[in-house]
């Protein structure tokens, strides 16, 4: 986004995955009460994104759709299953080539880990940097994580990615399909946040600007060993549950075997885990995601 460009459409997403509740069920309260999200420089619209993967408690039918958003994928009429074809009406109602595409998207997300108050941005979105570095400014909690040039892949492309600059909210610690009252007032003031700070933007009433920014980037993902069977054959050692955003120094236990075996963390410099023993992640097998912490000029 060009720094003197305004903002005339935002779209707030929830529900892209049908089993985190948080998202979702602020989406549902913002169409029951739009006044709440309602600004005067720009139009907010919302996105109840994944319907049927809600309604079944699930992260979602046939695949994941917050995968589905390559322009691969999207013009790939053979792709027919149900999140591929969710993805592509999505694209045509905000998307691009839309008869009114979004300037802006936030998409929030709810996860099993601690991470609480976590946004995620890309490198390259200067706007989504700048948003992010005000916002962890006057709220502490906040951090900051960033796939890098690492991921998204070309190929794995997320909802967010139909506007030029978006940020995701990812919040926890939360169980897959509940609610928590604290969890959803601290997601919803941060939207509300979001929102205000998009209409200052707007009117030119930003005073100051945060030019260094706390960004926890990804480096690696670690997975859990399996025997030939393909079965997870280790946990989250206990000194680590729950340490996300926490220095991981080399040598550190990271894993307990089943066997009873500690696994300790191999590097050579100091990591700080996220996304510790996140639930939608078992599919995967990975156990944490490693980040690099750096402090960097907008």
């Amino acid at each position: 986004m060009k720094s003197n460009s305004k903002l005339n459409r935002v779209l707030i997403v929830g529900g892209t995955h049908g089993n985190e509740f948080t998202g979702a069920y602020l989406i549902k309260k913002f169409q029951q009460f739009p006044e709440l999200i309602r600004r005067e420089s720009f139009k907010t619209l919302t996105l109840f994104a994944n319907p049927k993967a809600f309604t079944e408690v699930r992260r979602y039918i046939s695949r994941d759709l917050n995968h589905c958003f390559s322009r691969l994928d999207l013009q790939d009429t053979t792709l027919s299953c149900y999140e591929d074809l969710r993805a592509k009406e999505i694209d045509q109602m905000f998307g691009y080539n839309s008869e009114n595409p979004i300037d802006f998207i936030f998409d929030v997300h709810s996860t099993t880990t601690k991470m609480g108050l976590t946004l995620i941005v890309d490198n390259d979105d200067l706007f989504s940097l700048q948003l992010a570095a005000y916002l962890s400014y006057i709220n502490s909690e906040i951090k900051v994580y960033s796939f890098g040039d690492l991921y998204p892949s070309p190929n794995l492309l997320p909802l967010r990615a139909l506007a030029k600059s978006s940020i995701c909210i990812e919040v926890g610690a939360i169980a897959q399909g509940v609610l928590n009252a604290e969890i959803f007032l601290k997601t919803e003031a941060l939207v509300f946040a979001i929102l205000d700070y998009l209409e200052k933007y707007n009117i030119g009433e930003i005073q100051s600007k945060q030019n260094t920014l706390i960004l926890y980037k990804y480096i690696e993902a670690v997975y859990f060993p399996r025997n030939e069977h393909g079965e997870i054959q280790a946990m989250i050692h206990p000194q680590l549950e729950f340490k996300d955003y926490q220095a991981l120094y080399p040598n550190d236990p990271m894993l307990l075997t089943l066997d009873g075996q500690t696994i300790c963390y191999k590097g050579d410099s100091i990591v700080y885990p996220t996304f510790i023993n996140e639930a939608a992640y078992y599919e995967k097998g990975i156990a944490m995601c490693l980040t690099q912490k750096h402090q960097i000029t907008i």
